[in-house]
């Protein structure tokens, strides 16, 4: 038995849109995508749904499942993962609703959640996820008020980070998350924004670590997604041979020739600092500034980075739980309004944010015979209405593998 979405509009991910299209399914597999006169009859036992616009499910390729309530990393140690995880559990069904049927979780309680998604037993993404964060002592990953030997053992049972220096420690660290059946690794090329002491300008690793890391990670076919702001960590993580960079906040030419040369890609999650810098009153002292500092330069950085063709996937740093995961598609909103087409905005939330997994891709992101019947709804063409981008109400329908969550 098949189903039938008939659409006014078919907008596949990769490709020009299409007036008065179908997408075919049958179980968990796109059968057919294209224009209703061409679709396959149907038979009686067929189903038929119609809607006003059809899309691939939605990727965000940066996000964390961490439970928290605030925007402060500290309350990482006062939180039990067991209420952290429940916390997190209506983000994951949020996003869900929003159209998000894939995750990168880049670092946080994805990695434990999934198996959970996958067997049914919650609501929620697809969620391809990295395990604990690679940091060094002292670094993004650390919590730099709390005594060391706290800080080990709380983001090892929060999924946060692991603390490694020297090429044998982070060697090991990767082999610690792959045992963990982790699809990518994450790195902190350099300083951020949400910890103490660290400064966001700063490489962290060195060129002989960050090797390292990449190596290992290639045995298992996994890629390295770094964390970088400041050009030194990008730099470094491009020399090593990092596939994706995160927020790449002050990214020049040479960082993006560096980039098309080595076939990088950037994820530059405008979406978390236009979130929550406007929320000055919740967050530490430390992070304002330290966000105020990076912000402009982002800007101006992801810019560039569309101006050079560097290739961009969507992802949007969601960390603190509420109302923030029902917003994720906003990402698509900011990417244009940065200089991208509506369609190449898409693309880069449907179509490309496979990419950002290397050979752990699935084939998911297009409407497209063969690949994942993940298929998103909306009342209206996006391609007319960009108020639909960040506003969950505006999707009508959601199918996961052929089923229909909403």
């Amino acid at each position: 038995m098949g189903h039938h979405i008939i659409a006014g509009t078919l907008i596949p991910g990769r490709g020009e849109p299409i007036s008065d299209g179908t997408v075919v399914l049958d179980g968990d597999e796109i059968v057919f995508a294209g224009r209703t006169t061409d679709a396959p009859g149907r038979s009686s036992e067929d189903t038929v749904t119609e809607v006003d616009t059809v899309l691939p499910g939605l990727w965000d390729c940066h996000a964390h499942f961490a439970g928290l309530t605030d925007p402060d990393l500290m309350k990482i140690a006062t939180a039990s993962p067991i209420t952290s995880t429940a916390r997190a559990v209506p983000d994951a069904a949020a996003l869900l609703d929003a159209g998000i049927t894939s995750v990168r979780d880049v670092g946080g309680l994805g990695l434990k959640m999934q198996p959970a998604v996958e067997d049914g037993s919650i609501r929620g993404p697809h969620i391809h996820a990295a395990g604990r964060i690679l940091s060094t002592t002292g670094g993004h990953g650390d919590i730099h008020a709390l005594p060391l030997d706290f800080v080990h053992d709380v983001t090892c049972q929060h999924g946060f980070s692991i603390l490694c220096d020297g090429v044998p420690e982070v060697t090991r660290a990767v082999r610690l998350n792959l045992r963990d059946n982790a699809k990518l690794i994450k790195v902190c090329a350099s300083g951020g924004v949400m910890s103490e002491i660290d400064h966001p300008m700063h490489q962290q690793f060195s060129d002989e670590e960050l090797g390292a890391i990449v190596a290992e990670a290639s045995r298992a076919e996994r890629i390295v997604a770094a964390h970088c702001h400041g050009k030194a960590g990008i730099m470094a993580a491009l020399r090593a041979g990092c596939h994706t960079i995160e927020h790449g906040s002050f990214l020049d030419e040479e960082a993006c020739d560096l980039m098309l040369e080595k076939g990088a890609m950037l994820v530059p999650t405008r979406f978390v600092v236009e979130a929550l810098l406007p929320q000055m009153d919740l967050l530490p002292r430390y992070v304002y500034e330290k966000g105020t500092m990076v912000a402009d330069a982002h800007a101006q950085s992801l810019k560039l980075a569309i101006a050079k063709g560097v290739k961009i996937a969507a992802g949007c740093d969601i960390f603190v739980s509420g109302a923030m995961y029902g917003q994720a598609s906003r990402e698509i909103l900011h990417l244009i309004n940065a200089g991208m087409t509506d369609l190449d905005a898409i693309e880069a939330a449907t179509a490309i944010a496979p990419d950002t997994l290397g050979p752990q891709a699935p084939l998911s992101g297009q409407l497209k015979a063969g690949f994942d019947a993940d298929v998103v709804a909306f009342d209206t063409n996006p391609l007319d209405d960009r108020s639909v981008w960040g506003d969950a109400s505006r999707v009508t329908h959601v199918w996961q593998l052929g089923s229909r969550v909403k």
